[in-house]
């Protein structure tokens, strides 16, 4: 650390050097631009950073990977002790389908799943009813049935994967035949390993996937918090997603400070109902986009870092270590992607899958070339899945830890997304906490100004996307694209209508009754969950039983 007359040395030194070597550059060649940001336009970036930019106490601000603040990394090893988790997010049509695509990945080397579920599933519907139409297994796979769970998972055994399931409204549902498979194949549930994403408040923010107002959905993912707490210890919670908020247009500081914003509310709710913070938020995780921008996304991963170790200690008292430390899953961009020149993806997803793995990711989805026109191919995934091959094995990224620790543009770039993250956050606390902003759409409105503002810049050819308005090509090759066909929908329809037909309708009405009679009540919710798929009842009853007593959530105004 240099002291205050080094540091004013330093800044002497530049002047000099402004004065006698760069005027007269500039006015010769002048610069390529007036300023240059970085890629959401959050961070004005400087054309040279010295150490008086980043004036950096090593032990308070830095430390040691494995120790607070946990800057450089939440385990002493990182990648060089394991590598992270190369998992490939995947599903679509039926679920022997995508049975068939998990066990291509596991063959092809992928370390943990990633399952996608169509609308339908992620909004609480059955794939006969009528907002399903036309939606069935197109963007994820149809999961109705613990016969379709078993079914996704059929030759894979439970005890020797890591599951991510994206799925949010209806998350007590599929984690409960999850762990009913689970059971199914024997077994234990404490060997069960995974991550539902249960991350409501994003969905209010920027998905619109939702189905019950804020209280009771509250109420759903604190039930997960204390089951998962006693049954499945090494089952992740919640995945709090800062990716979501990202796809809709935030800086990468909102991101940051949104998404935990967002797991304040969720561990303020935790203790509210009578949960001690550190039995329940070594479980919590988050779920971070990679943009473009390499630096400013190492740095925003790095001050996230430091950030949720603060609060936890500051605000909730945490002092179990691991309450404290962020782990995080990242996927790439999928909004940066183009439907012009898709090659150029697989650059783009290299550049991203880079960032997250300079900045010190626990796993990783990497996207696949072609899925700004539909879901990938199992070429495009291949592709895909090499990408972090390639990277953990040839690029030597993973080799030592936090890489780009020390260089003055990180450490400073650092400071400022904390420092503006913060900001964002204190004026969240002046307005009542993050459920109050979402709820009178404070939130979304800041995300959509931006959004808007960037979609302005890319049309006047302010910022250039290659391909789409610079470097563009007069006919465009052909692209290979999966397609789900009408006979996929007919055929899962119709598999739901047979499981209905044979199943012992007195229990699976039993299983229903008592969950209602819970659903009034304060009991634990995921135990009566359980029970019901376990006698097949369908994602949409039990879903519908929780509409009938809680309602479904309707959006207020801007303010």
């Amino acid at each position: 650390m240099y002291d205050a007359d080094e540091l004013e040395r330093i800044r002497e030194a530049k002047a000099e050097w402004e004065a006698e070597t760069l005027e007269p550059t500039l006015e010769r060649f002048g610069e390529r631009e007036e300023q240059f940001t970085t890629d959401t336009g959050g961070q004005v970036v400087d054309r040279l950073y010295t150490p008086a930019d980043a004036e950096t106490d090593y032990r308070e601000d830095l430390g040691f990977p494995g120790q607070e603040p946990y800057t450089r990394g939440v385990y002493p090893t990182m990648h060089r002790g394991r590598l992270w988790t190369m998992r490939q997010y995947a599903g679509f049509g039926t679920a022997r389908e995508t049975n068939e695509r998990f066990r291509y990945l596991i063959d092809n080397g992928s370390s943990g799943l990633s399952l996608a579920f169509d609308l339908p599933t992620q909004m609480g519907y059955d794939s006969d009813a009528a907002m399903a139409a036309g939606e069935v297994g197109k963007s994820g796979v149809a999961i109705d049935t613990i016969d379709d769970m078993r079914t996704v998972f059929e030759g894979i055994p439970l005890d020797e994967v890591s599951t991510s399931m994206t799925i949010n409204a209806p998350a007590a549902v599929l984690l409960a035949m999850y762990i009913a498979v689970g059971d199914e194949q024997g077994v234990d549930r404490e060997k069960l390993r995974g991550t539902i994403q249960n991350d409501i408040m994003k969905e209010y923010v920027a998905r619109n996937l939702y189905i019950y107002p804020p209280e009771p959905s509250m109420r759903l993912i604190t039930d997960i918090f204390e089951f998962c707490a006693a049954e499945t210890p090494k089952f992740n919670t919640i995945s709090i997603s800062g990716y979501h908020i990202r796809e809709a247009g935030s800086t990468a500081a909102q991101e940051v400070a949104f998404t935990l914003g967002n797991g304040i509310e969720y561990v303020q709710a935790a203790v509210d109902a009578g949960l001690d913070v550190d039995s329940f938020a070594p479980q919590l995780s988050f779920f971070f986009n990679a943009h473009n921008n390499i630096l400013e996304e190492v740095a925003k991963f790095r001050a996230a870092r430091r950030m949720w170790a603060t609060i936890m200690e500051e605000r909730f008292g945490a002092e179990n270590p691991k309450s404290k430390q962020l782990k995080f899953h990242t996927q790439t961009g999928g909004s940066t992607l183009t439907a012009q020149q898709v090659e150029n993806n697989i650059v783009r997803v290299s550049y991203q899958a880079l960032a997250a793995v300079l900045g010190g990711t626990q796993s990783l989805h990497t996207n696949g070339k072609d899925e700004a026109l539909s879901l990938p191919t199992e070429k495009s995934v291949r592709t895909a899945l090499r990408t972090q091959q390639i990277l953990a094995h040839e690029s030597g990224a993973a080799d030592t830890i936090d890489p780009l620790a020390g260089s003055y543009y990180v450490e400073s770039l650092t400071d400022e997304v904390e420092e503006e993250a913060f900001e964002i956050l204190d004026e969240v606390d002046e307005r009542g906490g993050m459920l109050d902003c979402v709820k009178n759409q404070w939130v979304q409105k800041q995300i959509q100004d931006v959004a808007f503002e960037r979609q302005r810049e890319i049309e006047t050819g302010e910022r250039v996307i290659v391909g789409v308005n610079e470097y563009r090509v007069d006919e465009e090759p052909a692209v290979d694209i999966e397609e789900v066909s009408e006979e996929d929908e007919a055929r899962q329809v119709e598999q739901l209508e047979s499981v209905r037909e044979e199943r012992e309708e007195s229990a699976a009405e039993e299983a229903t009754d008592a969950l209602r009679e819970a659903a009034r009540g304060d009991d634990n919710l995921v135990p009566y969950i359980i029970d019901a798929v376990k006698a097949r009842v369908t994602v949409g009853e039990v879903c519908n039983v929780l509409r009938e007593e809680f309602g479904e959530y309707q959006p207020g105004s801007a303010l």
